[in-house]
């Protein structure tokens, strides 16, 4: 049994080296439970204190969509026009945008659906910082340094995403399917006459597909951080890569092919990006690693 917690004591010792970035004849015999506790910005707290702490958080977070959401209602129609600023390049002037809607009550809806989707949008700031308030007191100090730069990456590629959908590929494929219409003189005119609901859900899925695809580097520095993927891996599966990202950006787009390339080729510049991430996370634990033997051989 002796033997059993001196090895236990030991391994303890070797994580809190390794964590702390300190030599492990540097830890002192009972110093694992002072360093945890000073590492921490809590000790262990009851499960009833975290579920209140959540309860909070999400009380916070739902009382900022409501309050944006009642504020962007009133404006929601200001919102849906500049959503149709695509259809307006794609159609060449604002006189030859036309959009209906067929039932009494669907444009109101329509409304309540911009309103929610520009409050989602706005508060993810506030989302992300209750989250971090959450989840903070349960990390180690190098730990929260480690998550705070992904969580700030996060909204920037989804703006960034969103912008590269909404500026680039809606214009071109919204000119595509304008395209398809028939005028012809004496005859029948076919004419493209979308409904606003299937607009805004049109290109509201479009913006949610393109920021959250645009994750991708987050996802896979995330996965590098503990050890699930590297940067050799990602090389082997570039060519899965490539199909699985052609899949999906059939499954995610319009069926035109302007719509599919404009999401398939960011994607795949992106995997390439994320092993050049992956690189970076391997270097500098390479780093931390050879520092941490010297500083053992010093002593």
């Amino acid at each position: 049994m002796a033997k059993k917690n001196n090895k236990k004591t030991s391994k303890s010792k070797k994580d809190l080296a390794k964590k702390y970035d300190v030599p492990v004849k540097a830890v002192e015999p009972d110093a694992d439970v002072e360093i945890i506790d000073d590492g921490m910005a809590s000790s262990e707290a009851p499960l009833l204190e975290h579920l209140v702490e959540l309860r909070k958080r999400l009380i916070f977070s739902v009382i900022a969509i409501v309050v944006l959401f009642i504020g962007f209602f009133f404006v929601a129609d200001q919102i849906f026009l500049y959503l149709l600023s695509p259809f307006e390049r794609a159609a060449g002037s604002i006189e030859g945008v036309r959009l209906i809607y067929t039932a009494p009550q669907e444009f109101f809806f329509t409304k309540l659906s911009v309103a929610l989707f520009a409050a989602l949008f706005a508060a993810f700031p506030i989302l992300a910082a209750q989250i971090y308030a959450f989840v903070a007191p349960g990390l180690y100090k190098n730990e929260k340094g480690a998550f705070l730069p992904y969580l700030l990456a996060t909204p920037v590629l989804f703006v960034i995403g969103a912008s590269v959908m909404f500026y680039g590929v809606m214009p071109l494929a919204l000119s595509f399917f304008l395209s398809q219409e028939v005028t012809a003189t004496g005859g029948a005119t076919i004419e493209m006459l979308p409904r606003v609901s299937e607009y805004l859900s049109l290109i509201m899925t479009l913006i949610f597909a393109f920021g959250i695809c645009f994750q991708l580097p987050i996802v896979l520095t995330l996965l590098a951080s503990i050890d699930v993927v590297d940067s050799k891996k990602l090389k082997s599966w570039r060519k899965y890569a490539f199909v699985a990202i052609l899949f999906v950006a059939a499954f995610l787009t319009p069926p035109d092919p302007i719509s599919q390339i404009g999401l398939a080729l960011p994607l795949l510049l992106l995997y390439e990006v994320s092993i050049l991430s992956v690189k970076m996370v391997e270097r500098r634990r390479a780093k931390k690693e050879a520092a941490l033997k010297n500083k053992e051989q010093t002593i």
